[in-house]
């Protein structure tokens, strides 16, 4: 008894561990080494090479390249804006020699950085290059034949039927085909097998986060970006002298920018002016007229606003700020205009409180003497009745509901014709003297439409009124649509390796030596789902019509449970013989004869 056992209990490991083989088999994912095969320098190489391109350490490169990208987004970067970098240094002097060394100014660029990278490439290149080859070959191959105790399956069904074997294995055969499963027949048994998305969503993911990699990879070394500030009814040649700034890579330096010409016809602003969000910005939108090429007759008009650029050739215009832009006119003691036009001033609060600086270098003669005039100040969009003198010049509403012009004069030396370079926006007033005006120094606040006669016979400043400017970045990034691509595509592959599920159908029509045949069914998935169940139910349920059970059916299976009838068809627990009646069961009333239950199919080795 227990030798008997014993052997009952290996044939049922060895078909157990027979079936999860099978359902590890569902899968071409290459198999992976715990340790160094071979011996020397080329076993260990050829353990590192297994490593570096497994599933495991791809996904902590991965992560590390996540990591690595976050210095980039918190320090400022030499490639993006380096005043910022300049400023940041000054104001840390103790950690920036550190950040130098870290190679932290220029994250994107550094050895560490483009070492994680690379070896991602390559993780990723040695991880997909031999899935894709083993997919290949499984395509090509036929599906496994069935099992040869099918009842040992996750999911089984089976029953009798007066139906010929072979018609049984073709009508399954068709209808399995007709489920697009790949069905072979063969042998008096149909083997068939679904769910190869799920390793094609596998595939495209991998091959996706390559593609998205190679993007970045390309934009990195073929990107340019430049800016510029337009005012209204300004524009300007896409060249190098023209843009107030520029950025190139490797592959893309001021000789590779796209030609092209763009002028900022009309700004338009709008922000909420009641209720709780008072003074949110509600819209931004600048109108440009523009053309590619040289040729100034194929002008053609746009519509920027943020988030939705332009695209001229191979750039796009982004809209990233705006403000506004007092024009200004200067007469000299002689009462000619030595200046006039639109000064931009910035912004430096929410309301859009804005400074500036008008640099009057040709002002002429005063006294004998050559004379620069200097004029700082505020634009105020609205402004309130009265400073606060603690606070100083502040408008109270970024729209331009109260515009007010508030300005000090300086005369003397501005530094323009010493050769260095000056920022535009800053007035250095070192060789400068402020104006007098009743022994206080002189300033004044305007309205548009008002003048200033100026102090010491000076001449006059006149505030003409004030238009609106918008600040773009020009950007040539020729990898974002690889990198876009890339990102749609392991989206969508990754749910379908999710939610598409790769399983396996048996069918098996045996002739009985006494007369009918034995159908049965055996269903193997991949993941524990109870989609195959399922399936195989409805697989069973169509198949009834080409085999359709017997309603004496024997149980095939053997019944160990302790209440089963004894085969005289007597009660167990009375002993008493049963009632004269029909041998089906049924009374006289119902006629009707009831459904096999044998053909539902059960899932008695899963957790389904």
């Amino acid at each position: 008894m227990t030798n008997t056992t014993t052997d009952r209990a290996q044939v049922g490991d060895t078909a157990q561990d027979a079936a999860e083989g099978a359902a590890e088999r569902l899968t071409t994912a290459p198999a992976e080494s715990d340790g160094p095969t071979g011996i020397g320098v080329v076993g260990w190489l050829r353990w590192m090479w297994r490593q570096l391109t497994s599933m495991r350490v791809a996904l902590i490169l991965l992560f590390l390249l996540s990591l690595a990208a976050i210095p980039g987004s918190l320090i400022p970067q030499n490639g993006q804006n380096e005043f910022k970098v300049q400023n940041w240094k000054a104001q840390h002097t103790t950690v920036a020699p550190i950040y130098e060394k870290l190679q932290l100014f220029d994250v994107y660029s550094s050895v560490w950085f483009s070492a994680i990278y690379i070896l991602l490439f390559v993780s990723l290149a040695g991880c997909i290059v031999p899935r894709t080859w083993q997919f290949v070959g499984v395509l090509r191959s036929r599906p496994p034949a069935a099992p040869r105790n099918l009842t040992r399956m996750p999911v089984y069904a089976a029953w009798r039927t007066d139906a010929d074997a072979a018609a049984v294995s073709a009508a399954a055969h068709r209808l399995l085909r007709g489920r697009r499963f790949r069905a072979h027949l063969d042998g008096g048994a149909v083997a068939a097998e679904k769910g190869y998305l799920r390793e094609v969503g596998n595939l495209v993911f991998h091959l996706s986060l390559f593609a998205l990699l190679g993007g970045f990879a390309w934009a990195s070394l073929a990107s340019g970006t430049g800016g510029k500030l337009l005012v209204e009814g300004e524009g300007y040649s896409n060249t190098i002298t023209q843009l107030d700034d520029f950025t190139g890579t490797r592959f893309y330096g001021t000789e590779d920018l796209d030609p092209f010409y763009v002028k900022l016809d009309r700004f338009t602003s709008r922000f909420q002016n009641n209720g709780s969000q008072i003074g949110s910005a509600r819209q931004f939108t600048a109108n440009v007229d523009y053309y590619e090429g040289s040729d100034p007759s194929k002008l053609k008009q746009g519509k920027i606003e943020v988030n939705h650029p332009l695209e001229i050739g191979g750039s796009k215009f982004f809209l990233i700020g705006h403000g506004y832009a007092p024009v200004i006119t200067v007469r000299n003691a002689a009462g000619d205009t030595v200046y006039t036009g639109a000064t931009p001033f910035l912004p430096q609060d929410g309301n859009l409180t804005s400074t500036g600086v008008i640099k009057v270098s040709d002002y002429g003669q005063k006294d004998g003497k050559r004379t620069q005039l200097g004029l700082s100040g505020f634009f105020l969009p609205t402004a309130p009745v009265a400073f606060d003198r603690n606070t100083g010049p502040r408008s109270l509403f970024p729209g331009d509901a109260d515009p007010v012009l508030v300005l000090n004069a300086y005369a003397g030396d501005l530094g323009t014709d010493s050769g260095l370079p000056q920022n535009i926006y800053q007035l250095n007033t070192k060789n400068l003297t402020q104006l007098q005006q009743d022994g206080e120094p002189a300033k004044v606040r305007m309205k548009p439409g008002q003048a200033w006669q100026l102090p010491d016979g000076y001449g006059s400043v006149t505030f003409e009124g004030y238009k609106q400017w918008a600040s773009f970045n020009v950007s040539h990034r020729p990898g974002n649509a690889i990198a876009l691509t890339g990102a749609v595509l392991a989206i969508a592959g990754l749910i379908g390796s999710l939610f598409i599920q790769r399983r396996r159908i048996w069918v098996r029509a045996v002739a009985l030596p006494d007369g009918g045949t034995l159908v049965e069914l055996a269903g193997l998935g991949r993941s524990e789902s109870a989609r195959i169940a399922e399936e195989l139910a409805a697989l069973a349920v169509d198949l009834q019509d080409d085999a359709p059970a017997l309603d004496d059916e024997p149980d095939d299976e053997p019944d160990d449970e302790p209440d089963a009838a004894p085969e005289d068809g007597s009660d167990a627990e009375s002993g008493k013989e049963p009632e004269d009646g029909p041998a089906d069961g049924s009374t006289e009333a119902d006629e009707a004869p009831a459904p096999a239950e044998s053909a539902v199919p059960t899932a008695q080795n899963s957790k389904e």
